[in-house]
């Protein structure tokens, strides 16, 4: 496996994977804080398209990853995984939501063990799943983190980041694309 740390506006991002795909992105802090394993080989510019779309997510100019991804994981949680990219840019379900789109209702907790599971957080968006009250619910990179990533993708607004500082995120005059130039 080959990694990179990437920074971002929530905090540096581990980023490991091999044969051209991706198959984690890690928050490198919070209750589980992605760690370099023994045999990872450290190769920044393999990482380069997922770093720049990343970038563009951050700067509210990309609602949708276009990358190769090869997330590990058992067949149920393949499932949920697929079924967390079919969640629109902008939008939040509830676990048990997720739980009947895969087609097993009575599996919340179970969909909630595998969003946990999610070894790419963001481009797989985790972080769109809520408690069924609408709190915040468990989050690999924090509850902070979450909630930031869910204001990012609200209305464009200004507000202010752990840093103190504000994020460089402005409402663009043009709509977000999708990696693939989709409007």
């Amino acid at each position: 496996m080959e990694y990179a740390f990437v920074p971002s506006p929530v905090g540096e991002l581990l980023l490991a994977g091999d044969r051209g795909a991706l198959r984690v992105l890690h928050f490198t802090r919070g209750s589980k804080a992605g760690r370099v394993r023994p045999g990872w080989v450290e190769n920044a510019p393999v990482f380069r398209e997922t770093a720049r779309q990343l970038r563009l997510y951050f700067d509210r100019k990309l609602r949708e990853f276009d990358l190769p991804l090869a997330p590990d994981g058992t067949v149920f949680q393949q499932a949920v995984w697929a079924e967390l990219r079919r969640i629109p840019y902008g939008e939040t379900i509830s676990y048990g939501e997720l739980a009947r789109r895969i087609g097993n209702p009575a599996a919340s907790r179970a969909v909630g063990l595998a969003n946990g599971a999610n070894p790419i957080a963001i481009v797989i968006p985790c972080h769109r799943v809520i408690g069924a009250s609408g709190k915040l619910t468990g989050f690999g990179g924090g509850l902070d983190v979450k909630r930031k990533l869910l204001e990012l993708e609200g209305p464009a607004t200004s507000f202010e980041w752990e840093s103190g500082g504000e994020l460089p995120v402005q409402a663009s005059a043009e709509p977000p694309v999708s990696a693939r130039g989709q409007r």
